[in-house]
């Protein structure tokens, strides 16, 4: 179950014959620096990764230059793993954060080492610039080969898993906890851009992402010297600045060329803000390049970078870094533009009182977008950020469809039909799935991620709710909790957090996915296609629900991707929680194989019924800070149960590789004065041949 996908479905991210000659040179050039800037942090992804991340990915190139791209014998396996390896920017799946292993044996490693004129007992210094007392045989055996049921899984070293946003001895929920409470919240220091060094018991050195190596900051933002926390223990924390320092300073060189070349003075002024939190490490600065980014609508080309979601950090308040540059697709723009256009009115139909939403909706930016290049562990299909709660609340966000990644994400490979669907739903959802697939991403980003109101003390005495009469709760009594000053959705429900929100925006998208004049806007005008859409991407999200059961630890019943944990629960709520049984039914077929039936004559009724209710406790429950019967509820719902985890080793037999996505590399012809864009072939060798062709 370790072992790499054998030959993924691979998609080259083309522009060069269609989008990218559209763009002007100016806009040309900004692209490309941007795209340099993005590329320019791959390492740090390695480095967040795995410890043994990035020596991994200098050693697989190095064997490829050693051997001159052609390897000996039965290659596949091992090309398998490399292609794997470099499409998640480590090695732990992007989808799932479970390690996987070359399928090819230990010994096939070591002959392409030799040949490779690799010393296998000398150090890793001989390819990598890594800082590490490692022999290039332990490296092989250790970090590519060794796994067991702990390091397979990212998460707390206290509790036997990996993370390598911790550093030094093991950290735990209780130590992240403390410095999320006693420290982080305490001097309002944003974290996203740090990782935790634990020196011993009670001390901690914070390492800060920039490219000076001390604080220039002023104390206000970011205190000096020693710090104390006042827990029983009198924790003392240090700052350390200089964390991904060579990064850094790439990053700003390539960021202040491009403002040369920014569309405007928003895009202009949002790069130095971008450049001085690269420089200094200031969240702050972060924060109002945001501001600046959303205030940029609708830009030719679309960027964003920095330390944004923090699924991956097992206390969930920690970043990885990514980066997009992408070209806007105008004709998909403006399905969008309209539902934005209607987006008050779909919102009223949500199952909540207007209390739990806000008093007017700011209509986002919502572009979709052509993928150039995208550093990061693994792409989505679609973004809503920033994730700033205050920079949502009082300037707004924007929403990104990611177009060709998910045309790509919903296409079948020609070898591998989708499982566990009927055979006599077969051509209907592959013919509607891609559709379905956009229809209920936008929904999702826009009126998913983009509703609701939190209740939130503003100030001592300053609320943005009625705080003498709150809304009404689930059991038609007044709500009695609330975000207190200085608490966040994500402080709160911490490592649940991200999980409940996209479940809450799936499920918005399940419920409106049966409007006809929202499925009007995305061009679906006949009833005979709006009831196929509404079908195909219920059976998508029951199958999608199904097929995440991989994602999910038997042994330690946790759950190692929230999207998935999201599709699971919704699945379960489809299965178990509607009042006709017939709803949803997984029927065994054989002894090997499963099949999802699923009863399209009940979806606008009982099983709109019981998405509704799912719906509309989730939304109370975040907006009113529930922590603790919205984390009872969530938990309940996502419980894997023992007929369901039965199902599991059925499931992960019939997996299919997940599909993997080659990135292009532009060049700025000096003699010219033009860009050029580099693409590669869909196959392994072009997948390495982008990397080597890098800067990184």
């Amino acid at each position: 179950m370790y072992e790499a996908d054998h030959e993924a479905p691979l998609t080259m991210l083309s522009l060069a014959d269609t989008y990218f000659p559209t763009l002007t040179q100016k806009e040309q050039k900004y692209a490309h620096f941007m795209a340099s800037a993005s590329h320019a942090g791959t390492r740090i992804v390695l480095r967040q990764v795995s410890q043994e991340s990035e020596p991994i990915f200098d050693l697989v190139l190095a064997l490829h230059r050693g051997v001159s791209g052609v390897y000996p014998g039965e290659s596949q396996l091992y090309l398998d793993y490399v292609s794997q390896f470099l499409s998640n920017l480590g090695n732990y799946k992007s989808f799932g954060d479970s390690k996987f292993i070359p399928a090819c044996s230990i010994n096939y490693v070591y002959e392409l080492g030799k040949l490779a004129g690799i010393d296998l007992e000398g150090s890793i210094d001989q390819f990598s610039k890594v800082e590490h007392q490692l022999t290039v045989r332990k490296l092989i055996e250790d970090g590519m080969y060794k796994v067991n049921e702990d390091i397979a899984l990212l998460g707390f070293p206290s509790e036997g898993h990996l993370s390598s946003y911790y550093i030094g001895e093991p950290v735990s929920l209780e130590d992240m906890k403390l410095l999320k409470q006693e420290l982080f919240a305490k001097y309002k220091i944003l974290p996203e851009n740090t990782r935790i060094k634990k020196l011993a018991s009670h001390r901690f050195e914070v390492l800060v992402a920039s490219e000076t190596v001390t604080n220039k900051l002023p104390v206000s933002e970011y205190p000096h010297g020693v710090i104390t926390l006042s827990d029983i223990h009198h924790t003392q924390v240090t700052f350390k600045f200089g964390d991904h320092s060579q990064e850094m300073e790439k990053i700003c060189e390539y960021l202040s060329s491009a403002k040369q070349f920014a569309a405007n003075e928003t895009q202009a002024n949002m790069l130095d803000h971008y450049i001085a939190h690269f420089k200094t490490g200031s969240g702050l600065e972060h924060k109002e390049a945001q501001k600046l980014w959303v205030k940029d609508i609708s830009p030719i080309i679309e960027t964003n970078i920095g330390f944004i979601e923090t699924y991956r950090e097992p206390s969930g308040i920690i970043g990885e870094f990514e980066s997009l540059v992408a070209v806007q697709n105008k004709e998909r723009t403006a399905k969008f533009a309209t539902m934005v256009q209607n987006a008050q009115e779909f919102i009223a139909l949500l199952p909540w009182d207007r209390s739990f939403e806000k008093e007017k909706f700011n209509p986002p930016d919502f572009t979709s977008l052509e993928v150039l290049t995208f550093t990061g562990s693994g792409i989505p299909a679609g973004i809503n950020i920033p994730n700033y709660d205050d920079v949502r609340l009082t300037i707004g966000f924007k929403n990104v469809s990611l177009g060709n990644i998910l045309s790509a994400s919903a296409k079948s490979s020609s070898n591998h039909p989708p499982s566990f669907i009927r055979q006599d739903d077969l051509d209907l959802f592959q013919k509607y799935q891609s559709d379905s697939f956009e229809v209920q991403v936008g929904i999702h980003e826009l009126l998913g991620h983009g509703s609701g109101k939190l209740l939130l003390q503003t100030g001592p005495d300053e609320f943005n709710f009625d705080h003498t009469n709150p809304p009404l709760g689930l059991d038609g009594q007044p709500v009695t909790t609330y975000y207190k000053q200085g608490e966040t959705w994500g402080s709160l429900f911490g490592s649940l957090a991200g999980a409940f929100e996209e479940t809450r925006a799936e499920v918005v998208a399940m419920f409106l996915i049966t409007n006809r004049k929202l499925l009007e806007i995305f061009g679906f005008k006949t009833k005979e296609d709006q009831d196929n859409v509404i079908y195909a991407g219920y059976l998508q999200m029951a199958r999608a629900g199904l097929m995440a059961l991989e994602f999910w630890d038997p042994k330690t019943g946790k759950w190692g991707q929230p999207h998935m944990q999201a599709r699971f629960s919704i699945m379960k709520t489809f299965l178990m929680h509607c009042t006709n049984d017939k709803f949803l039914k997984i029927d065994k077929i054989g002894d090997d194989d499963l099949q999802i039936n699923l009863d399209r004559s009940i979806i606008e009724n009982e099983g709109l019924e019981c998405v509704r209710d799912y719906l509309l406790h989730l939304h109370v429950y975040k907006c009113s800070a529930d922590v603790k019967r919205g984390s009872e509820y969530y938990i309940d719902r996502s419980t894997v149960p023992q007929e369901l985890a039965v199902l599991r080793d059925l499931v992960i037999s019939k997996r299919l590789p997940r599909r993997q996505f080659i990135q292009a590399n532009t060049a700025l012809n000096t003699d010219t004065d033009t860009v050029t864009v580099h693409e590669y072939p869909e196959t392994v060798m072009g997948m390495i041949q982008s990397f080597l062709e890098r800067q990184a």
